[in-house]
């Protein structure tokens, strides 16, 4: 039988479950919790960070309350739909539900069996057995709140209570804990006392860095040993999931699935080299990044329009080849999750100002890694920039569903026939890899040609625009 009590107490308490923060995915990973039981949150607050198969993501909380209980700890893959946090929504309504208790002298816990795990509170502990942290504003009842708390962490460890948590932002935190750098040690220069990017690695012992030719995309930091790795292990096992799993079996269907054929060019970019320097001058550039990437995308899109068969996608379902009338020229960035591919939607309706604006708001969301899985979707070509780090060039694998990918190799100052003479000039290698169900050899070879005549001689973007 169902009494009112029970009524009011379904109502009292609301779940939020997983929600499908992408294009049909299953599942997600909790990367951090940002508040705990006891916590009031409101409406539009983030609670937690998780990755998906394509980016991360900050979850806000749609309702206001205070938190009950955190379904699952971190580094857990949830299915969507999972209810992962219970709020109560009416604290102080009733005494049916099991709130903090502010009470002044926490009874002593009994001690824990021998061997047990640590677990969330009111997931699997035994009511006796737990002390909840008093909420907030209880005032002289905060100190008798904190030993509770403590004599909580001491006997099960089941949740990490901290009363002065550092400012800094999820990709920070990420930052941080890539570089072994404790928040807490960290001295905050941001605005509100917030710790930087520059906070976290000022801490870190300062690593030299190489000077780029184009746009870098983040540095990827050394893979984190997982902590069962026992010293002097002659193998480290380390979980494929998350990006890291969705890029390999997106690479692997790629590379079975679509025919590929690449092709190179050696090619002068000398006088691209120095539209760059007359660029970074103009006052209609000012306020936005220019580099050589911003004039190899620009050229790419001159050479689609150019060619516009090679804009295309296989439907298999359908036996279709679908031309795309718009460009949403896919980015390829190295990020500490993985290779990641966001892209600029409608890039060929954009001018040069434009595109750079475009691209360093593409990075810069990268870099941060707060790259939402909508900016990774509906690509159609795609640019990676090998050279950053040295490479002469490769043969890139297509982003799925794309017909065709180009690859960026270093730009180095090489002996070059120029006017009849052996001239030092700026050089660089291009790879297009392309689909060849779709882009015959011919096309490919028009798409590379044009991208190469424009690169040695730029003026052809006015010309051919």
């Amino acid at each position: 039988m169902t009494t009112m009590n029970d009524t009011s107490n379904a109502a009292r308490f609301r779940e939020f479950k997983m929600p499908d923060v992408g294009e049909g995915l299953t599942e997600a990973e909790i990367l951090k919790w940002y508040v705990q039981p006891g916590d009031t949150v409101t409406d539009g607050q983030v609670v937690c960070e998780v990755e998906t198969a394509k980016a991360a993501v900050e979850l806000p909380i749609p309702f206001d309350g205070v938190v009950h209980e955190l379904r699952f700890p971190e580094g857990t893959t949830v299915d969507v739909g999972q209810v992962i946090i219970a709020v109560d929504v009416a604290p102080g309504s009733g005494d049916a539900a099991p709130a903090p208790e502010p009470a002044a002298q926490p009874e002593p816990e009994p001690e824990a069996p021998k061997g047990r795990q640590p677990v969330l509170v009111g997931y699997g502990v035994a009511e006796t057995s737990t002390k909840r942290r008093a909420r907030k504003g209880t005032g002289t009842a905060a100190p008798a709140a904190a030993a509770a708390i403590q004599g909580e962490m001491n006997g099960h460890g089941a949740v990490a209570v901290r009363e002065s948590r550092p400012l800094a932002k999820p990709p920070v935190r990420k930052l941080a804990k890539d570089l072994g750098i404790d928040l807490a040690t960290v001295v905050p220069t941001g605005e509100g006392g917030i710790i930087t990017r520059e906070d976290v690695h000022a801490a870190a012992t300062p690593v030299p860095a190489q000077a780029p030719v184009a746009v870098e995309a983040a540095p990827v930091p050394a893979p984190e040993v997982p902590a069962f790795a026992a010293a002097g292990a002659r193998e480290t096992r380390i979980p494929v999931k998350g990006v890291r799993k969705a890029i390999a079996q997106a690479m692997v269907g790629s590379a079975f699935t679509a025919p590929h054929v690449t092709e190179f060019v050696t090619v002068d970019v000398t006088r691209t080299m120095k539209l760059v320097a007359e660029l970074k001058e103009d006052k209609d550039m000012a306020g936005v990044r220019v580099n050589p990437l911003l004039i190899i995308a620009k050229a790419l899109l001159v050479a689609i329009k150019r060619n516009p068969e090679v804009n295309a996608a296989w439907d298999e379902a359908n036996q279709e080849i679908v031309q795309k009338h718009y460009v949403n020229l896919g980015i390829a960035a190295a990020t500490p999750r993985g290779l990641i591919v966001p892209n600029i939607k409608d890039a060929h309706e954009q001018t040069l100002p434009q595109l750079a604006a475009s691209l360093g708001e593409l990075v810069s969301t990268a870099r941060e890694g707060k790259t939402s899985p909508a900016a990774m979707a509906g690509g159609t070509v795609t640019i990676t920039n090998v050279g950053v780090f040295g490479v002469d060039t490769g043969t890139p694998i297509l982003n799925p569903g794309e017909s065709a990918i180009l690859a960026v190799g270093a730009i180095k100052l090489q002996p070059w026939v120029h006017k009849g003479k052996v001239k030092p000039r700026q050089v660089t290698t291009l790879a297009l890899s392309f689909d060849h169900r779709l882009v015959d050899g011919e096309l490919g070879s028009k798409v590379l040609a044009d991208v190469a005549a424009i690169l040695e001689q730029p003026k052809r973007l006015i010309t051919w625009a």
